[in-house]
């Protein structure tokens, strides 16, 4: 959620102007984001296989991997989304280093006692869970979108309390309440993300996509994080 700035969404919660799309071409907007959001985790899922075997690595440097990473899906990727060509090598490029960064946790998952199944687990809940949220935002008449203003807020909120507990707190019981609460915040982003994709809000489909992306891969994360707390322990 953090990642990519969706000040392109043109929202009135914001004071934009909604854009203004015939019913055939949000139709048409949406197909193309589905489908980029389906290329992009398929790009994210090679990422973290081909990653795997460099786990090691990748942990030691992960702050030297994480960063660029991070600034190039806040700036990077909205500097190229318009270039034809350029913007598909960068959404993929993105999301396939998504994969590798999770690595060193999916290492560390799989080396507990059914391991695998968590991670099983913890991919289909993302899954249901997704699944059921957008179907839910596409159903129902509440504007989710006005939400969004107070979602980003409790998002620093929640970042600021979780550096102060990896830094000084170090509390294991104040980590998985933060990681409970940010599920729910990336829930309620599912909903508005779903919502300015479905009206049209976006001015790319590959700005959608991202949303969409960086939505489940941060809901993967915080479940298989959950998951990896309650659910093993390791060899």
């Amino acid at each position: 959620m953090s990642l990519y700035d969706r000040n392109y969404a043109r929202e009135s919660a914001f004071g934009f102007e909604t854009a203004h799309r015939s019913e055939a071409q949000i139709v048409s907007f949406v197909k193309e984001t589905y489908k980029l959001f389906a290329a992009s985790m398929v790009a994210g899922a090679a990422g973290a296989y081909v990653g795997m075997p460099f786990a090691a690595a990748v942990a030691a440097n992960y702050w030297f991997i994480a960063i660029p990473w991070m600034l190039f899906g806040m700036f990077g990727l909205q500097m190229v989304k318009n270039k034809q060509g350029l913007n598909m090598i960068a959404l993929f490029a993105f999301t396939f280093a998504s994969g590798i960064i999770i690595t060193p946790l999916l290492t560390h998952i799989l080396g507990m006692s059914g391991g695998a199944q968590i991670v099983a687990n913890a991919f289909m809940m993302t899954a249901a869970l997704f699944g059921g949220l957008s179907f839910f935002a596409i159903k129902s008449s509440r504007d989710f979108t006005s939400w969004t203003k107070p979602i980003v807020i409790a998002f620093f909120i929640i970042l600021a309390v979780s550096l102060i507990n990896v830094f000084f707190l170090k509390s294991p019981m104040l980590y998985v309440a933060i990681e409970a609460i940010f599920l729910l915040v990336i829930s309620i982003m599912v909903l508005i993300d779903t919502q300015n994709i479905i009206r049209g809000a976006y001015e790319t489909p590959m700005d959608g996509a991202v949303a969409l992306y960086l939505d489940f891969f941060n809901m993967f994360v915080t479940l298989l994080q959950l998951f990896g707390i309650f659910g093993g322990s390791e060899e």
